[in-house]
């Protein structure tokens, strides 16, 4: 197997996209409220270093899920957007959206959980997909 090229900063910037994207995504403008309800979670603005450190390791999280996504990537020879997001949608059919339905419904947790959750996914690997094949 030969060693895999990919470029760093496309990583970066997919992982830094999935960060703002997620922010964006469970803001209060967006889906927030919903999604708080349905997990029966309450703000509690004297949380507010346990916030830091979530959306710390959210940015982690990120960073290695497109870096990872880059080498499914290459290992795929996808050399396009299109075929980086139908990659993206792959990745996101077998390793997110598949166990997370069944966990769900093992948990008793409203759909609309799964729908807000695994569309962020969705969306986010989509474009990172994209992004990391056009941007070889």
């Amino acid at each position: 197997m030969h060693p895999l090229h990919f470029n760093l900063w496309a990583v970066l910037v997919s992982g830094i996209f999935l960060w703002f994207l997620g922010a964006a995504w469970y803001s209060p403008a967006v889906f927030a409220g919903p999604w708080m309800r349905m997990l029966r979670l309450e703000r509690d603005p004297t949380r507010r270093a346990s916030i830091f450190f979530a959306m710390f390791a959210a940015l982690v999280g990120d960073l290695l899920v497109a870096f990872m996504l880059a080498h499914v990537i290459g290992w795929s020879g996808a050399d396009s957007a299109g075929w980086g997001a139908l990659v993206g949608f792959i990745v996101w059919l077998g390793f997110f959206a598949a166990p997370n339905f069944p966990q769900g419904i093992f948990e008793r947790r409203p759909q609309g959980v799964f729908l807000i959750n695994n569309g962020y996914w969705l969306v986010g690997l989509l474009v990172a997909g994209a992004l990391l094949a056009a941007w070889r």
